[in-house]
């Protein structure tokens, strides 16, 4: 496969980073946005030690101008963005009766808004040259619901749903849009759960574990390849077998 440019938004976390590194070892190159730029930095030097060049630009996927700069800078870099994985999420957790408007708004901008900031701006030129992989990363809560996570399961359903229409658009011009709905993952931000609440956990899920960053990953990068290209409108759910639906 032809070496193409990549686009992964919130690549700095513990599975963007997997993306990130997956995607430059079959030979692409990748970019991220970052709003820290310190924390940014150092993060970019970290993976130049593991041998991995990565093109960072300022951006807040919730800001749409913001995205469509991002998209300019990256194209004057690199290149033509031909693969993006839409990953850049948070969360504002609490039961709906005690969320106020700002901790909903927020997560719908950022893990749902961001999806139309980020691809709008991409989706023209992909068409033109009739190629483009395009990868939400959603969540098992947005396939099944979760206590407490009504803004971050709505906005990660609401993924798919983005997937399976711009999927039936965009099929003739030689482009596939899927989605990957990870379970839980051992990044920092699951690792910082308390350990009697992560055994909690991992006892739902019939591999008796968490899964890794890089297992996520190699669910990403199964989409890209051209051998993947009558594959399009799927969401693939890796989640250790926690959660089976159709």
């Amino acid at each position: 496969m032809q070496s193409r440019v990549a686009l992964v938004t919130g690549g700095t976390g513990g599975i963007g980073s997997s993306i990130i590194e997956r995607l430059a070892s079959m030979g692409h190159r990748v970019a991220t946005n970052y709003r820290d730029e310190a924390k940014a930095r150092a993060w970019q030097e970290r993976m130049r030690a593991r041998g991995v060049e990565v093109f960072m630009t300022p951006a807040d996927v919730a800001d749409a101008g913001q995205c469509e700069a991002m998209a300019r800078e990256i194209e004057k870099a690199l290149g033509p963005v031909d693969i993006l994985v839409n990953n850049a999420g948070i969360t504002r957790d609490t039961t709906f009766h005690k969320m106020n408007a700002q901790q909903w708004n927020e997560v719908i901008a950022t893990n749902l808004g961001s999806v139309f900031n980020v691809t709008r701006p991409l989706i023209e030129g992909m068409r033109e040259r009739r190629w483009g992989r395009i990868i939400q990363i959603s969540s098992i809560n947005g396939q099944k619901g979760q206590y407490g996570q009504a803004n971050y399961a709505a906005a990660k359903a609401g993924m798919h749903g983005f997937t399976i229409s711009l999927a039936q658009e965009n099929a003739k011009f030689g482009i596939t849009v899927n989605t990957v709905s990870p379970g839980y993952i051992a990044t920092d931000m699951v690792m910082a759960v308390p350990e009697d609440v992560r055994s909690k956990i991992v006892a739902q899920i019939p591999t008796g574990r968490l899964g890794n960053p890089e297992e996520i990953a190699y669910a990403v990068s199964f989409f890209v390849p051209d051998e993947a290209a009558w594959i399009t409108g799927a969401n693939l759910a890796v989640n250790g077998g926690q959660y089976m639906g159709w």
